[in-house]
């Protein structure tokens, strides 16, 4: 079996591919299962105007949290803002704009963009002032709302561990958003706590296949460790 090693890249590289004004899907939840390194080297590198899709801001200082206290998002899509009030302060003083979508019906958005589908129906919203702004279908004298998918240009994905052809795994509920979003974005970049020979990870404990990871983060020593 060929390893494919140029798939393997250093942080600052990975993190050179994406362009200001980029979409993002960000795995996590409330910084449990994100990708802290990629996220910091956004930072460090000054990216502006981004799109986020992703389950919250975390907390301050924290996560995705970063980039909000970075300044660095324009437009976020999330399930709710209510652990980071800085993200709050720049939503209400229109500095970033914020669209708020039920965690089930952003999940299954997600799914949609990574599975090709053309939206998602659900009940959630219907009779709210969500349903003012969305598609109502009827189906058998029950109302619906018309969810329509969401996909990025880059998925940034944290797991547990990789191997070297960049097949994953995820630890216990660190894996919350992280799958289906490797599905929705054009492309999926990876970091790993460990990365380990090829065939470590047993095949049906393998939950995100290599075929969907563009790039690994390498491991690099930090402070020459």
């Amino acid at each position: 079996m060929s390893i494919n090693l140029k798939k393997i890249i250093r942080l600052a590289e990975a993190v050179e591919r994406i362009p200001g004004g980029a979409s993002l899907l960000i795995g996590g939840f409330l910084g449990i299962g994100s990708p802290h390194r990629l996220i910091g080297e956004l930072v460090r590198q000054g990216r502006r105007n981004l799109t986020v899709i992703a389950n919250d801001t975390a907390r301050p200082g924290l996560g995705i949290g970063r980039l909000i206290d970075a300044k660095a998002v324009k437009r976020l899509i999330v399930s709710h803002i209510g652990t980071n009030p800085e993200t709050q302060r720049q939503m209400i003083a229109g500095e970033t704009e914020v669209t708020l979508c039920p965690q089930g019906t952003l999940a299954e958005r997600i799914r949609a963009g990574g599975y090709g589908l053309g939206g998602v129906l659900t009940a959630t919203g219907v009779g709210t002032v969500l349903a003012a702004t969305a598609r109502q279908i009827e189906i058998e004298g029950k109302m619906f709302l018309l969810e329509l998918p969401l996909a990025a240009d880059f998925a940034l994905i944290a797991a547990h561990r990789a191997d070297y052809l960049g097949n994953l795994d995820y630890a216990l509920t660190a894996r919350n958003f992280n799958p289906i979003m490797a599905m929705a974005g054009v492309v999926v970049i990876a970091e790993a706590a460990e990365i380990v020979p090829v065939g470590v990870i047993p095949p049906d404990e393998v939950v995100t296949p290599c075929i969907l990871v563009d790039y690994l983060v390498a491991r690099e020593q930090v402070n020459g460790r």
